[in-house]
């Protein structure tokens, strides 16, 4: 078993993290997007993108880090020196693409990565970590480390067996976590509720773990427009049906 990174004893935010069991489910995109729904609720929100091999928070939002979570890891600059003020009401702590994938972390640093999380917690009240997709060593730790783990799927069956795969990991790595599904790109809110419907039959019937539906984001050509002019979805569309569908997320968090 992977135990969790040691909890701060104060009074600390919340710690969500965002995994896929692969690429290409919009697993970035919607990491940014609830974190900027959950800052319009108030709240101070981190988004940490923990994806250093390839890391595109920054490509996403069309922004150049000074600094970011390598030199944290480096031990250069601390996580409040490190962040980034979003227009859009939210910070960021940015990855680097190409400085070497999450993966390839040695024990030293993946302790450094585990200890900033508490620590941003303390500062932020919500803290959204952007894990690289894969089932490596890594990203198991950070997602056993946070409250919740939210695993972002789509309608299509390598998705649906991915997805599968990562609940099984953290049932294993956090037997008392929290773990929910985020159904993407859907055809419709029925279809994105069958495809949960399937995968938390799976679950309950391997694994023996209720994994709730965190909400359906139907397919929306609108974000496309908003990655392609690098501008948050609720700031560009705030109407639309993903923007709604995320905020509804947002809010059952």
């Amino acid at each position: 078993m992977i135990r969790p990174a040691p909890q701060p004893t104060a009074p600390a935010g919340r710690i969500i993290a965002i995994a896929s069991g692969k690429g290409g489910v919009g697993k970035t995109w919607f990491a940014i997007t609830l974190s900027q729904a959950i800052a319009r609720q108030g709240l101070r929100v981190l988004l940490v993108d923990a994806d250093l091999g390839l890391a595109n928070v920054d490509v996403q939002l069309g922004f150049q880090p000074a600094r970011d979570l390598s030199a944290v890891i480096a031990g250069i600059s601390g996580v409040r020196d490190a962040a980034i003020a979003h227009p859009a009401g939210f910070d960021i702590l940015a990855g680097r693409s190409g400085s070497g994938a999450l993966a390839m972390l040695d024990a030293a640093s993946l302790g450094a990565v585990l200890a900033m999380l508490p620590q941003a917690a303390a500062e932020w009240d919500r803290v959204v970590v952007d894990l690289g997709a894969g089932l490596e060593a890594p990203q198991r730790r950070i997602a056993a480390a946070a409250d919740t783990l939210l695993v972002v799927a789509t309608e299509e069956p390598t998705s649906l067996t991915d997805a599968y795969a990562v609940l099984k990991l953290h049932a294993r790595d956090r037997p008392d976590g929290d773990a929910r599904i985020v159904v993407n790109l859907a055809s419709d809110a029925a279809s994105g509720a069958r495809t949960h419907a399937a995968l938390a039959r799976a679950a309950a019937t391997f694994i023996k773990r209720n994994v709730k539906l965190a909400g359906v984001v139907r397919r929306d050509a609108k974000v496309r427009d908003a990655i392609r002019h690098q501008m948050p979805l609720l700031t560009r569309h705030p109407g639309c049906t993903a923007a709604r569908d995320v905020e509804a997320v947002a809010r059952d968090l």
